[in-house]
């Protein structure tokens, strides 16, 4: 069996409603990425960079429940706080000379387990390894946007 026998398929469909607000189709769902207020965005949603560390916290959940039970370790609770800053100046395209992304992100988990600190801190080990958003975010990911005219 090769590598792309193994690999499972991801996708969401997308449509701009206006210059800041974004509905994003996935599955049987549907959320809206927007912008606040002052970024002259209508807040009806998170914005793109509060999405992506949110879905870090989904995935760090996901994972550390599904390697705390291979490890036979009960998890009561995981309470998530995930910050980051980005200058927002390569956004606004007035700097070419900084990221447009975070700077770094800093992820803190409360985890409510009669687990010592040792089996804490191997559990964390490897679900930093598995997490796919954290293998993301640490590791370059192979991209391409492509911009084509839109069909008739």
């Amino acid at each position: 069996m090769s590598e792309a026998d193994n690999l499972e398929r991801y996708s969401v469909s997308a449509s701009s409603e206006s210059n800041t607000r974004t509905l994003v189709e996935v599955r049987e769902f549907e959320f809206v990425v927007d912008e606040p207020a002052e970024l002259d965005g209508t807040n009806e949603g998170p914005n793109p960079v509060e999405y992506f560390i949110g879905s870090w916290a989904g995935c760090l959940n996901v994972v550390t429940h599904a390697v705390a039970a291979e490890r036979d370790i009960d998890i009561e609770g995981i309470e998530f706080e995930i910050a980051g800053e980005l200058d927002p100046r390569a956004l606004l395209g007035i700097a070419d000379d900084v990221r447009a992304g975070y700077q770094e992100i800093r992820v803190n988990m409360s985890v409510e387990s009669e687990a010592d600190e040792a089996e804490l801190a191997a559990l964390g080990e490897a679900v930093e390894q598995r997490c796919p958003v954290a293998d993301n975010i640490t590791n370059p990911t192979p991209t391409e946007v492509v911009f084509e005219p839109a069909g008739d």
